[in-house]
């Protein structure tokens, strides 16, 4: 799939996900935002090996969206790619629906519950063993959240991996450089991320998170074949709420949802129009 058309796939994406909040009146649009691009290059970048046809192919990447509470973005793109019915957009995070509020392993593509921060990687970690331990040919693909990388249980996975030389896992850490309601920096302090990493064993490529040559680049498949060695990070910087300018890096903006003008505002500057 050529730039242009990776393009609109990530605008369509946003488009869907704007779309989906206003009408539950919930969800996480800045967060999404951020790592839409990301996931772009994921799904239709020809760069996890899956198959939505067979949603339990043995021989499919794994993939953990570890941020849970930012799972409008892989909602929209599974129903996108005919993982299940986009009418299941419609009935997100009401009662019964398939589609909560975070994703649910009985989601078809959605591989393990995530949301409570902190536990995506240690669960992928345990993909990625496993795969390792039974030479198996997939690999295993986690976004985290720059935020939920300031709890422990982060870093031990972080150790973990790098001890068992999980050369078939690929951190993506979405790093849009704010948490829930501040600066990363702030709170407590990642900075130097990358040197972080690379003292735990991994290997580590930074990458803006919104530029798509530079995703295709580093997230191909002879580039991720070259760290084999070591489990991989990427940090992809990235700007929370990116596509909406009111939104972007900004503190205030998480969870909440946009109201009256600023409503017609995000739909303006995402191409589309909003019908209630």
């Amino acid at each position: 799939m050529n730039i242009n058309l990776l393009k609109e796939k990530s605008l369509q994406v946003r488009r869907t996900i704007l779309k989906v909040a206003l009408s539950a009146g919930k969800g996480h649009i800045p967060p999404c935002f951020s790592w839409t691009d990301i996931a772009t290059v994921l799904f239709y970048g020809d760069v996890l090996k899956i198959n939505p046809n067979k949603p339990d192919w043995k021989d499919r990447d794994r993939f953990v969206l570890s941020k849970g509470h930012a799972a409008l973005t892989l909602y929209s793109i599974l129903a996108d790619l005919k993982y299940f019915s986009t009418d299941e957009l419609e009935k997100f995070a009401t009662g019964g629906a398939l589609l909560p509020g975070h994703p649910d392993a009985e989601i078809p593509g959605v591989e393990v519950c995530t949301g409570s921060l902190g536990h995506g990687l240690g669960v992928a970690s345990g993909m990625a063993f496993a795969s390792k331990k039974d030479n198996l040919s997939w690999s295993t693909y986690v976004v985290l959240g720059d935020g939920e990388c300031q709890e422990g249980s982060v870093w031990e996975a972080i150790m973990f991996a790098g001890h068992q030389e999980l050369g078939k896992l690929i951190a993506i850490v979405d790093r849009n450089t704010f948490g829930a309601s501040d600066s990363t920096e702030n709170t407590a302090r990642l900075n130097p991320l990358d040197d972080k990493f690379k003292a735990f064993g991994w290997d580590v490529e930074e990458v803006d998170g919104h530029n798509f040559n530079s995703l295709i680049s580093t997230l191909n498949q002879a580039n991720i074949r070259a760290h084999e060695n070591k489990p991989l990070c990427i940090i992809a910087n990235t700007t929370k709420g990116k596509g909406i300018d009111f939104m972007e890096n900004s503190k205030y903006w998480h969870h909440q949802m946009p109201k009256s003008e600023q409503i017609d505002i995000a739909w303006e500057q995402l191409g589309g129009q909003w019908i209630d």
